[in-house]
């Protein structure tokens, strides 16, 4: 037997891993919660951009999921109602309201004084340029005495009117001197550097055709002249869709009451109109097209 002495001594080492007991478990935990983070601030966010009747859409969809199958429209809020947006209130008030969309369209008085201001400064402008376009054109300037430029309530005016012995246009017809045109063409170039509308309006002295007004009369000749004027200024370069009305007037608004049979009383008005008289004309345009079709719908109920 081997003395003890002589064996050889065995020395075993344990290597221990770190983390053993978890390992990688703590990256899915992470992941869950970064999970759960990005959801809660969508879900934040969708709650501030939903408007209340949304809501309100949305929580009657989970209580009756088959309410709009069933009834139809464009989402739980206006199943029930005729009225888009499912509120009794016209103005949109209440039900459904898209966000960004204007609840009323009404402006703040603040809004609206801002806006007229914005509007005359404008039409000041516009006034100096054309005033200063006068003086600076040979063709304007010696048509000047005949050049009425001022402001009104519905913006800013101006009146071509006759002269004794420079008339606009040939006696009793709408055809219109070279001249005028010139006028006309120069003026046309300028109105472009305002969005504003136009209105134009014919007119004529009191003097009465032989046939009276039963025929051809000063209504007809002061239309035709403001239609000219129109097309005239179209020809100069103003831009489609600026002229919002032409309307002939005869003699009923003499320049020079005094005496109605005067020159000066025959002649053509462009109006650059201010936000306010373009609405007015706008929403009068509306509801005479309104009462319009209503009168045509009676008459066919009518004959029915």
């Amino acid at each position: 037997m081997a003395d003890d002495s002589q064996r050889p001594i065995v020395i075993k080492r344990i290597k221990k891993a770190g983390g053993g007991a978890h390992g990688g478990a703590w990256k899915i935990a992470y992941a869950d919660f970064v999970t759960a983070m990005m959801a809660f601030f969508l879900l934040m966010w969708l709650l501030g951009s939903t408007t209340k009747a949304q809501m309100e859409g949305i929580a009657n969809y989970f209580k009756t999921p088959l309410k709009v199958a069933l009834s139809g429209g464009s989402g739980a809020g206006d199943a029930t109602s005729i009225i888009k947006g499912g509120g009794q209130d016209l103005t949109r008030k209440a039900g459904q309201v898209k966000k960004g969309e204007t609840e009323s369209k009404t402006q703040s008085p603040q809004s609206k004084a801002e806006q007229e201001r914005v509007d005359a400064a404008r039409l000041q402008e516009l006034k100096a340029k054309l005033d200063k376009a006068i003086e600076s054109n040979q063709k304007l300037k010696q048509f000047k005495n005949q050049l009425k430029i001022d402001i009104t309530q519905e913006g800013l005016r101006i009146q071509i009117v006759d002269d004794k012995n420079r008339p606009m246009f040939d006696s009793g017809g709408a055809v219109m001197k070279p001249y005028t045109r010139d006028i006309l063409r120069e003026i046309g170039k300028t109105l472009n550097q305002v969005p504003n509308k136009i209105s134009l309006s014919g007119h004529t002295d009191a003097v009465p055709y032989s046939g009276g007004e039963a025929g051809y009369s000063n209504w007809e000749l002061s239309a035709d002249r403001a239609n000219a004027s129109r097309r005239e200024l179209v020809a100069g370069g103003l831009e489609d869709g600026k002229v919002l009305r032409v309307v002939g007037l005869g003699s009923a608004i003499p320049f020079d009451k005094a005496n109605p049979n005067a020159p000066v009383n025959r002649r053509i008005s462009i109006i650059v109109m201010n936000k306010k008289a373009e609405e007015a004309i706008t929403q009068e345009s509306r509801q005479i097209e309104a009462e319009t079709a209503q009168e045509v719908a009676d008459k066919l109920n009518v004959k029915q």
